[in-house]
């Protein structure tokens, strides 16, 4: 018995959607001669962030502290000329409302430093459903068309295998701010993040009606 014509294809889907997430840095950093006062610096610096983060806790999904570094700064060979320190904290929101007004009230504090934000879609978001669907679409399209190249149908499908599903990574739009926000606005546009679908389709076709 003749083993029934197949036709592998490939689909694709491509598409913008909203960004579900946004993460942003904020370092605060000190400085001095003396060790132990540019520790203190930092202590209380790091604390005085904590309170503000603490203020908008409403709008903040999750904070985490990145980093944490002490280092001495030399003059001339091994001789210290002054104690630097800093404290990172990364911190998602999901909330863009009061995004802006957040970025400049941290930027107003003194030394810090604020970095971001990087617009994501959240780990295993579903936004990438529909593009598989619509990959799945395309791909039983082609097929369908090959078909009708020979003079055939599409007959049964015999399997859809997945190729992964990607977005473009974190979209980046990094700023870094200064003290005195001089009671400015921020309004911020949000990135359309892209996700693509891939698909292979294995579907066999009735006999072809090649001409002779």
């Amino acid at each position: 018995m003749a083993e029934q014509p197949m036709i592998v294809v490939r689909g694709e889907s491509v598409r913008e959607v909203p960004p579900e997430i946004a993460q942003f840095s904020v370092t605060v950093n000190a400085r001095d001669k003396d060790r132990e006062t540019a520790l203190t610096r930092l202590a209380e610096r790091s604390a005085e962030l904590r309170t503000l983060l603490d203020d908008h806790g409403d709008v903040i999904e999750r904070r985490e502290t990145s980093g944490v570094q002490v280092r001495p700064e030399f003059k001339k060979g091994e001789r210290v000329a002054a104690y630097v320190g800093s404290v990172s904290t990364t911190v998602t929101v999901s909330d863009f409302t009061a995004l802006g007004e957040l970025l400049l009230r941290l930027a107003d504090a003194d030394m810090t430093t604020v970095s971001g934000p990087w617009w994501q879609l959240r780990p295993g978001s579903r936004a990438g459903a529909g593009v598989r669907q619509e990959a799945v679409t395309d791909a039983l399209s082609r097929a369908r068309e090959y078909a009708a190249a020979v003079g055939a149908d599409v007959d049964r499908l015999v399997e859809i295998s997945d190729e992964g599903v990607g977005g473009g990574g974190p979209m980046m739009r990094s700023m870094a701010f200064a003290k005195d926000a001089g009671g400015e606005e921020l309004d911020l546009d949000p990135q359309q993040q892209t996700v693509h679908a891939s698909v292979t389709v294995r579907v066999t076709i009735t006999e072809p009606a090649l001409p002779a």
